[in-house]
């Protein structure tokens, strides 16, 4: 069967725009900032807020942030349009960004818009995975200029101090309550199972830094060696004027592994805590 010259014309007309497209590299799809370590888009956070608003177009996109002593950074950012507030997570040792996947999402679906690191020498973060392993007492402190290029990140997209929370687990709890003891304007942190003294990360010294208005909340577990009575040692040394809790587990673990283990329920003892 003979075809006719219009659709003959049309079939070359169509085939001669796929290759254009396929030549130019134009694509209709959004593209997946995650797809290699290649294609990873890194972001200094200096970068205008222009720049960083197309993070926007996806639930979560992975990209690196760079610290003021030149390491690279993993970030997994969780976006939501006009966030009523903003969460940065802080992972135990060792563990990267994910585990706090699921709380994130959770955040996510509320308003909170939040950026989960992976410390450096962790994850996909510069040194990583293991580097962390080797480090020093001091190495280990520097991680604290890793939430600084967090809240520096988070800033640029229009969070202001007092919207932005703090969780961390473990050696990230000492770094999240080190972070809003030093700068009392960030107002909340939410600290699993931290500890006195992580790699010379001590935080009795901090909690009694905290000022009014600061909330704390403490949470542990009695089958984690003295983590719980290091975390009521915290406690009882935080100030009354400080809006603080404590929730001990019997249980749960360490860390991110308390989620899902005991009642009340982590995540919404947590979601909780941020609302008040």
């Amino acid at each position: 069967m003979k075809l006719k010259k219009n659709t003959i014309s049309a079939i070359i007309l169509l085939v001669g725009l796929v290759v254009i497209i396929s030549l130019s590299g134009l694509s209709f799809v959004i593209p997946n900032i995650t797809q290699t370590d290649a294609d990873k888009t890194q972001i200094d956070a200096d970068n205008t807020s222009e720049n960083l608003r197309e993070f926007t177009l996806e639930k979560m996109n992975n990209f690196f942030l760079t610290t003021k002593d030149n390491i690279k950074i993993a970030t997994n950012l969780y976006s939501v349009e006009n966030p009523i507030a903003w969460v940065i997570f802080v992972h135990m040792m060792p563990s990267t960004k994910e585990s706090w996947h699921d709380l994130a999402i959770k955040l996510q679906g509320l308003g909170y818009e939040s950026l989960a690191v992976d410390l450096r020498g962790h994850g996909e973060s510069d040194g990583g995975p293991d580097s962390f392993l080797n480090f020093s007492n001091k190495e280990h402190q520097k991680s604290i200029m890793d939430l600084e290029t967090a809240v520096e990140y988070l800033k640029i997209r229009g969070a202001t101090p007092e919207k932005i929370n703090f969780i961390g687990a473990s050696i990230g709890a000492n770094l999240s309550l080190q972070y809003i003891s030093e700068n009392n304007e960030f107002k909340t942190a939410i600290l699993l199972s931290p500890g006195l003294n992580y790699k010379e990360i001590k935080t009795e010294s901090m909690v009694i830094k905290l000022k009014d208005g600061q909330k704390v909340l403490f949470v542990s577990s009695r089958d984690d060696g003295l983590n719980t009575e290091h975390n009521q040692k915290l406690f009882d040394l935080t100030s009354a004027e400080i809006k603080k809790d404590l929730i001990i587990y019997k249980n749960a673990g360490h860390g991110t592994d308390m989620f899902g283990k005991e009642e009340p329920d982590l995540e919404s003892v947590i979601i909780q805590f941020l609302k008040l």
